[in-house]
């Protein structure tokens, strides 16, 4: 094998690793479902959300919710997934707010 082969077969060789190793996390998501209660009792079910981000839920807040994905999630009590008031949600666990607290109204995905 020639020398000018070897070198192009290595250099096509790292350029595939760091294509893959740079898009590795696009479209990730946690696999399952989200599902949760509305402050107006409608029940909203959430396939596979990206793991990427801050995910609004309903405008009217979320009173209870089940995490049925494999990835851990973070609620926030604003839309923008800021504040102290958050609460950490395990995978395939629930939750649901005290009487008298603020409605969750965005999540994080831990990964």
């Amino acid at each position: 094998m020639s020398v000018r082969r070897r070198l192009t077969t290595a250099t096509g060789a790292v350029l595939l690793t760091l294509a893959v190793a740079g898009c590795s996390g696009l479209g990730r998501s946690a696999v399952g479902t989200l599902t949760y209660e509305t402050e107006r009792d409608l029940l909203v079910t959430v396939t596979s959300p990206s793991v990427n981000g801050c995910h609004r839920l309903a405008p009217s807040g979320v009173t209870k919710i089940e995490n049925n994905t494999l990835l851990d999630i973070v609620l926030y009590r604003t839309r923008d997934c800021q504040g102290e008031m958050s609460t950490y949600l395990p995978t395939n666990t629930g939750d649901q707010i005290a009487p008298g607290t603020l409605p969750w109204r965005s999540f994080t995905v831990v990964h």
